[in-house]
């Protein structure tokens, strides 16, 4: 009797998800020299020094802080606003925690506002109803690496005398309209977290060119010790978020590989969306025209309702094929997280709220265009070890999918 059996089928992406060397010889060259220093401290610290000269080369902001996480980039913009109680800061619903933490500890508000279904950035018509006596600025975070429509953003923020933040944690390398991110707002804000384009473990730095914010940048992140002058008299409360030497020594190695390192993941990225263009079920994300997408993951979304699958089954397939897909990013918008449906930032209460500097309910928030960009987005890692023949070979694994699984 015949044992013969019909042979498996190999899947489209037949190989494993390329990874890139991250660090090598110049990270522990710099590494080498700093353990050989007399001190690891960050003030007028040789690496840490080095770090600043060799980050306004990509990103020229006179004023900078470098700091222990994109965290901490973002609470040292927002302490230097000195807001009062309940003023209030516009941001997206899918971002980090990190992108508000600062906001709260500073008793401000997160105010937020829906996005653009296909950018997954602000949209800017929302961001304007969201404005109300109390707000004092707008954070945009440039998701994924997609540039938010800073044009648009600054006209509404120049109107209504509002400072804006750019949250550039997940956009190393991108630029809008030429113009790096990070240099059209008041405040740049950058991470060099494990995660990111490049990284040191943990770290961040904060910028701006603002004569009134610039010269208060180190107080906000050095406990609001003068360091120049020797002074230690606070006048203001302020946390530690100073960086270290061995931190700032990687990340002065991992700048001089950015560009190269952004350039493969754009063209990796820039491809992949060109072969998803006109699929079925398909909606691969969108890059308004004269920007430039630095891709930290790649993030499409599922037309269900030209498909015969849930996301789940669809996901399933893509792995299937080889493809390491997810379903989804964040699990939630953010303010539907249990800290912000409960009111529970400090031991159980939200002061500003409870003592009427707010009226803030976060349990009737919605944001339903970033609640739909949840429910039915798909996540794959992206980066710059991925070939074009890789890439073409995702495409075509998404492509014959989508067929299958069309109605």
């Amino acid at each position: 009797m015949s044992t013969a059996t019909t042979p498996a089928v190999s899947p489209i992406v037949d190989e494993p998800v390329p990874q890139p060397v991250r660090w090598g010889d110049a990270e522990l060259a710099r590494l080498t020299t700093m353990v050989r220093q007399n001190s690891l401290f960050y003030y007028n610290g040789p690496q840490t020094t080095a770090l600043v000269a060799d980050f306004r080369k990509h990103y020229p902001l006179q004023h900078l802080f470098p700091c222990s996480s994109g965290t901490a980039s973002l609470h040292i913009a927002v302490a230097a606003l000195r807001l009062k109680p309940g003023e209030e800061i516009i941001v997206s619903p899918i971002t980090d925690m990190g992108s508000v933490i600062g906001i709260l500890y500073q008793q401000g508000v997160p105010v937020f506002a829906d996005l653009d279904p296909r950018t997954y950035n602000l949209d800017p018509a929302s961001v304007r109803r969201a404005i109300t006596p109390k707000t004092r600025a707008i954070m945009a975070i440039h998701l994924c690496g997609n540039p938010c429509d800073m044009k648009a953003l600054l006209a509404i923020a120049q109107e209504h005398n509002l400072v804006v933040i750019e949250d550039c944690a997940q956009a190393w390398g991108a630029r809008h309209q030429g113009t790096p991110v990070g240099l059209m707002g008041d405040f740049g804000c950058y991470s060099f977290n494990d995660f990111k384009h490049i990284a040191c473990g943990d770290g961040g730095m904060v910028g701006t060119n603002s004569a009134q914010y610039g010269p208060t940048l180190s107080k906000w992140g050095d406990k609001c010790y003068d360091r120049a002058g020797g002074t230690r008299d606070p006048e203001e409360l302020a946390p530690n978020y100073r960086m270290s030497e061995p931190q700032s020594a990687v990340c002065v190695a991992q700048l001089g590989k950015l560009d190269d390192i952004v350039t493969k993941r754009n063209r990796a990225g820039s491809l992949l969306t060109a072969r998803l263009q006109g699929i079925p079920g398909v909606l691969p994300p969108a890059t308004h025209e004269g920007n430039f997408h630095s891709y930290w993951f790649y993030f499409l979304r599922l037309d269900l309702a030209k498909l015969k699958v849930s996301r789940a089954d669809f996901v399933a397939a893509l792995r299937a094929q080889g493809v390491a897909a997810n379903a989804g990013y964040i699990p939630m918008p953010v303010y539907r997280y249990k800290v912000f449906q409960n009111h529970n930032f400090f031991g159980g209460t939200w002061p500003v709220r409870d003592y009427g500097a707010t009226t803030m309910d976060y349990r009737k928030v919605d944001c339903p265009n970033a609640a739909a960009i949840l429910e039915d987005g798909v996540t794959m890692p992206l980066n710059q070890a991925m070939s074009d023949a890789y890439i073409e070979k995702v495409a075509r694994a998404i492509r014959t999918v989508a067929a299958q699984l069309a109605k």
